[in-house]
């Protein structure tokens, strides 16, 4: 064999070796990346191809697929898709996928590992491909009360009811909501998307998981919690006075309209939390410490996400670098965020004596002859001890019965006025609330039109004594 001959032969076997490696490569490592990249023309094709599982919620369809005049599967949404909106989400073939439609894609579209079985035995019998089917712990009419409660009187904010022993979202709702019809329909796509991103109210955005804000004076039971757990009790004697200065600073304090708790000098822990008094949690909140606040905040959940299928986001507290902002981050200002599902939470774990549970949407998944092939098992999530918790109740049922009076229904609730931005800013309004087994927590974003004199007594708490009444609460 002569030279150039040895030479071709060697660079050949080598080209051979570099596409077996490839090929190695890309099978063995890449495939899934490369099935799953949006430039792929034969996995859009695929999946077009292919009936998406449904989305329903206490037996109302809120998705479903159907076909076309070409044959391929086109997405809609067809009960109160503005209400369930911002959880449902949307699949567009121009602005990709939101809500659950993202979350819960996989098995929607049947390629989740969990249907490895279902869809094996689909091959076996010569059925189509399809997806799997999502049921939802939403209640259509709770929801629909929830969103109303809102859009009906023209607030910014969100809505979120939760059944506290178990962890179920019995409402989510968030305002403005949008329809993702016009979405997904390309007809239509570029004008709704324009209009959706260009308000300045943000209706793209799920309020209730994706926006955390200032809390205010709901954030007091979480200091309560703090003080329960460091020897305090209802009858502890606090300041009454209408403020207080924060150590090492010439900055007061005030309670609401400046005005003296309970005629000043001092009172008890229970008259304070009844009357969301600030000064008295400022000072309560320095004396157990910024170590005792971020735990007895931890308990409740704030700082943590969790596994929805949709986007929400941790909250937290900020920096506490010294007393003075311990004082202010006592009463759920300075740096302090949460969302409306973690406040919701947080009177949840409450209400189900200390046990937090862990929020789920998805119910169980089954396949397309409706037959079950996963449940959600409730579990919880760590909490606070049972007596700090049924101490805590015994307060918020005060604080309800100085903002409203029972009505004929006995609820525990805290309320909430917080304040962001500068002085001639409406603050955001807060309530939370439980009773027989249904939390409630409601945001009202910038006062709801009430101006700076907004309060969550006046704003949300009529909204969360709504929906726990529709809820039999």
């Amino acid at each position: 064999m002569n030279k150039s001959i040895k030479f071709a032969s060697s660079f050949a076997l080598l080209l051979v070796m570099v596409l077996l490696a490839n090929l190695t490569w890309i099978q063995g490592f890449r495939e899934d990346d490369l099935a799953n990249n949006p430039l792929n023309g034969r996995a859009f094709l695929e999946m077009k191809s292919t009936p998406r599982g449904q989305i329903s919620a206490g037996g109302q369809v809120l998705a479903e697929s159907f076909q076309d005049d070409d044959g391929l599967y086109q997405r809609r949404y067809i009960s109160s898709p503005e209400a369930f909106g911002p959880v449902v989400g949307y699949l567009s073939d121009i602005y990709g996928a939101a809500g659950l439609e993202s979350g819960f894609n996989s098995v929607l579209n049947g390629t989740d590992s969990s249907l490895f079985t279902s869809r094996w035995l689909d091959v076996i019998s010569g059925q189509p491909a399809r997806g799997a089917n999502i049921e939802l712990t939403l209640n259509p009419e709770l929801q629909q009360t929830a969103y109303d409660q809102l859009t009906q009187n023209g607030y910014e904010g969100a809505v979120v009811a939760l059944r506290p022993s178990t962890g179920e979202v019995l409402a989510m709702a968030s305002s403005p909501g949008f329809d993702p019809n016009g979405i997904v329909d390309p007809q239509t796509a570029d004008s709704a998307w324009g209009d959706y991103t260009s308000n300045p109210e943000s209706p793209l955005l799920n309020h209730a998981t994706q926006e955390s804000l200032p809390p205010g004076s709901i954030f007091k039971i979480i200091t309560t919690a703090a003080a329960l757990e460091h020897g305090y009790s209802a009858s502890t004697t606090v300041t009454a006075a209408s403020e207080v200065t924060l150590p090492n600073t010439n900055t007061t304090l005030t309670n609401y309209g400046g005005q003296a708790c309970a005629g000043g000098g001092t009172t008890t822990f229970l008259t304070a939390f009844s009357l969301s008094c600030n000064t008295a949690f400022v000072e309560t909140g320095i004396d157990v410490g910024v170590d005792a606040l971020r735990k007895s905040a931890a308990d409740f959940g704030v700082g943590q996400t969790y596994d929805l299928g949709i986007d929400n986001v941790p909250g937290g507290l900020g920096t506490i670098p010294d007393d003075a902002a311990l004082g202010q981050s006592s009463i759920g200002q300075r740096d302090v965020e949460m969302t409306a599902l973690q406040a919701a939470i947080m009177a949840a774990t409450v209400s189900n004596g200390g046990v937090r549970m862990k929020p789920y949407l998805v119910s169980r998944v089954t396949g397309q002859d409706l037959k079950e092939l996963s449940s959600t098992k409730p579990e919880s999530a760590g909490g606070i001890a049972p007596e700090i918790a049924g101490q805590i109740t015994e307060l918020m049922e005060s604080s309800e019965r100085s903002t409203y009076g029972y009505s004929g229904v006995q609820i525990a609730s805290k309320t909430g006025t917080a304040e962001h931005g500068d002085e001639g800013t409406p603050p955001h309004n807060w309530y939370v609330a439980f009773s027989n087994d249904v939390a409630v927590a409601v945001l009202v974003k910038n006062g709801g039109g009430y101006g700076t004199g907004a309060t969550g007594g006046r704003v949300s708490a009529p909204i969360g004594r709504t929906v726990l009444h529709a809820a039999g609460g």
